[in-house]
């Protein structure tokens, strides 16, 4: 029978099997992402995980200050990681007049694909 801390220390493992894998998709993907860095209290805002190499992540980003915009790269402890989020969509409030099919270059548009009507008669 295995022990109350054996199987703590499994599930404990198989969440950090979870995380790595997640991320490492995440840095393949190259999506931009905010991270949250616990021990700073601070979050990072459109992030690239640029590499994931054992318990580190290489992330960079850019901030902008009043007249300069700087771009940094930073070398990030896993453990130091308290969430990582990724914008899935948006959509804009305004009153924004969507482009439809008409409205669309002739070269871009999709027609649909009938059956030859000839071949039915």
């Amino acid at each position: 029978m295995l022990s109350r801390e054996m199987l703590l220390c499994s599930a404990q493992t198989l969440e950090k099997l979870m995380l790595h894998r997640k991320i490492n998709q995440i840095c393949n993907d190259e999506k931009e992402v905010c991270i949250f860095l616990r021990d700073q209290q601070r979050w990072i805002e459109n992030a690239t995980i640029t590499a994931f190499e054992g318990e580190i992540l290489t992330i960079r980003y850019e901030t902008e200050e009043d007249d300069e915009i700087s771009s940094w790269e930073e070398l990030v402890r896993l453990e130091s990681v308290g969430a990582i989020t990724q914008k899935l969509a948006s959509v804009p409030k305004m009153d924004v007049e969507l482009a439809i099919a008409e409205d669309c270059p002739e070269a871009e548009q999709i027609f649909p694909h009938f059956p030859d009507s000839k071949n039915q008669d």
